[in-house]
Parts: structure tokens; C-alpha cells; sequence
């Protein structure tokens, strides 16, 4: 009996080692359909280089169970391919699942349009925090720091900052390269504006309400819909306090490409006073839009 008892244990700690695991479950696709007369196995070899370097490695010092790997996807859209170096776009998007339902809820959704890179096949990906010799595992490693920021500033509050911290080391150790994408005042919607969005303290109210909105907002709505839409409608003004400080800010813009359609599922159903406060917010950050919002009103 005691040798069963001790076989037991002995499986249950090898199971408890082996369910902890990375932080990400990502789904990596490269799409190449706008490239033409290229050895299209060279892009099948890159799918499989880029999901292992980023599912396989640890980013943090963090114990993940397997079941709580941040789901993600990055989609690399190669544009042209001359040699070695390849011009693309990436596509990076994340999420996590709503407490007690089986709701997923989006936590970011980017394009970053200036991704350049060399890459031969079978050579493996290298990634030294100190310098960057590959841009392709910068960007990368950038990316995945920035989607485990947001998953944790959606848990705690300011959860996030040692992982947009490390992105932002990244940026700054890419200041002194030519490579797009990273310079300062290069662009309103690059690498280097986002990241210097959220470790600015004039977003730390936004990303109060991107906890609140997530942890006391959607986390509750199975327990009392009532108030956890009334939580979040409190907090939507943050929204355009922050955009009339720092107008057009990619943090804002950002929020708002993941969670629009969301922010209309879950006022649509509110009272008059919330719809009328939720459409008046959302159109004065993003009057684009404006026609699109006003769906809450209509719906019953």
C-alpha cells in the first residue's frame, strides 16, 4: 500500500512539473501570396522557425500552467523578397477568455506596417536582450513582451509594466539602427509610439480603466450584468480625457480597433443614460466611426 501511495505521488509531482509551460500559445501564420517566383519552402521553414522561437521560449520568470498560456496570433504578410531580406507587415493579436463563460475577449489588435528582415533558411533565430542582431527576433520578442503586458494589465492593476518596460529596452536598443519601425517621431502608429504610450504616465488612468474594464467590467458580467456594465460605462470618459491630452494616441486607437464591437454588444443592452453617454465618448475619440457607434442606440 505505502509503495502505491508513494507511485502516486510520484506521478503527481512529475504531472505538476511537466503542466507548467511558456506563456504564449500562438498561432504563427506567414502568408506569402503577394510574392512571386520565390522558393515557397523557404516560407513553410520560416512558420516553423518563427512558432518555435515563440512558443518555446520562457519570457518571463512567471509559472504558467498549460491551460493559461496567453492565446495570440501573428500573421507575417511578406511583401517582397529580394535575397536574404524580406519586406513585410505583421498583424498581432491577443486574448484571453471572460470569467465564468465562453467568451474570449480581445486585448489587442495591432498592424505594424514597417517589418523588414533577413532570414536565411534553417538558420536558427537568435535573441540577445543586449543587442540586436536579428530584427526579425526583435520585432518578435517585442511583440510577445507587449501581448504578455497586456494580459497582465487586464488581471491586475498596472500589471503589465515590466513586460512594456522590456519591450521598451528593446526600442531603445534599436534607437541606433536604420531599420523602420523603431525611431521616435518616425511615426504616430510605430513600435516605438506604442510602447512609449504605455509606460507614459499620462496613460496610467487608461490603463486603470483597461483593468477596471476587464477585471470588474466582463469578469462580473455572469454575476450581475447590471452592474458590471455600469462599472465599465463609468469608465469610458477616460477614453476621451486621455485622447483630448494626447490627441490620436495609439494606445486609444488601439483599444478601440479590439474592443468596439464589444463595447456595442455590451451597451446595446444598457440603459438610455448609458447608451447616450457611450455613443456621445466613443464618437468624439473616433468620429470616423461615429455611424458605427450609434448601433447602441438602436438596438433593444
Amino acid at each position: 500500500m505505502k509503495k502505491k501511495i508513494a507511485s502516486l505521488v510520484f506521478i503527481l509531482l512529475c504531472f505538476s512539473y511537466h503542466a507548467y509551460s511558456q506563456e504564449l500559445n500562438c498561432n504563427i501564420t506567414i502568408n506569402s501570396d503577394q510574392v512571386q517566383g520565390t522558393n515557397k519552402s523557404v516560407f513553410n521553414t520560416l512558420q516553423k522557425s518563427v512558432s518555435e522561437f515563440v512558443n518555446n521560449r520562457k519570457w518571463t520568470e512567471m509559472s504558467f500552467l498549460t491551460n493559461e498560456r496567453i492565446e495570440c496570433t501573428m500573421t507575417i504578410i511578406v511583401k517582397s523578397v529580394e535575397g536574404d531580406n524580406f519586406t513585410a507587415e505583421i498583424q498581432v493579436q491577443s486574448r484571453r477568455p471572460v470569467y465564468n463563460s465562453n467568451y474570449n475577449t480581445t486585448l489587442f489588435n495591432f498592424k505594424d506596417n514597417d517589418f523588414t528582415f533577413t532570414y536565411k533558411e534553417f538558420e536558427p533565430l537568435e535573441w540577445n536582450e543586449s543587442t540586436i542582431s536579428s530584427n526579425l527576433t526583435a520585432v518578435l520578442a517585442y511583440y510577445a513582451y507587449i501581448i504578455i503586458g497586456y494580459d497582465m494589465d487586464s488581471f491586475s492593476r498596472l500589471g503589465g509594466t515590466p513586460f512594456f518596460q522590456a519591450a521598451e529596452n528593446i526600442v531603445n536598443s534599436a534607437q541606433g539602427s536604420n531599420l523602420p519601425g523603431w525611431k521616435a517621431f518616425e511615426s504616430s502608429r510605430n513600435r516605438y509610439a506604442l510602447v512609449n504610450n504605455l509606460t507614459d504616465e499620462a496613460f496610467k488612468n487608461f490603463r486603470n480603466f483597461f483593468y477596471e474594464y476587464h477585471r470588474l467590467g466582463l469578469d462580473e458580467m455572469s454575476n450581475n450584468p447590471v452592474n458590471a456594465r455600469a462599472r465599465i460605462a463609468q469608465g469610458i470618459p477616460v477614453l476621451r480625457e486621455t485622447n483630448r491630452a494626447r490627441p490620436s494616441a495609439i494606445v486609444i486607437s488601439t483599444f478601440l480597433d479590439a474592443k468596439s464591437d464589444e463595447l456595442i454588444n455590451i451597451f446595446s443592452k444598457g440603459t438610455d443614460k448609458e447608451k447616450a453617454l457611450v455613443v456621445e465618448i466613443l464618437s468624439d475619440v473616433n468620429p470616423t466611426q461615429t455611424q458605427k457607434y450609434e448601433q447602441i442606440l438602436n438596438k433593444k
